[in-house]
């Protein structure tokens, strides 16, 4: 196998493993402060909207770390910055 197909290989399964990790903190993290949200509007219903806004602003702060995995994805398959280099070594 050459280096290569090693390179490809590694930046295709670190994708998956920033994409799969990254999705997994996510999606826990938004559950938590949804069902601690929903916990704190059934306690005080009269603050309902305070606390759904601070529930949806806590929720898109814990989307962005899965943004941010996807954009490291998809920078190693399709911008990876190991190419360049081994196609500089493999030309010489």
């Amino acid at each position: 196998m050459d280096i290569m197909a090693i390179i490809g290989a590694a930046s295709a399964f670190s994708a998956a493993i920033c994409i799969a990790i990254g999705g997994f903190a996510s999606c826990v993290g938004e559950g938590y402060a949804a069902a601690s949200g929903l916990s704190a509007m059934a306690q005080q219903p009269d603050e309902a909207g305070t606390i759904s806004r601070t529930t949806f602003v806590c929720m898109a702060i814990c989307e962005t770390g899965a943004i941010y995995c996807f954009v490291v994805a998809m920078i190693l398959i399709f911008a990876n910055p190991f190419w360049n280099h081994v196609i500089s070594l493999a030309a010489k």
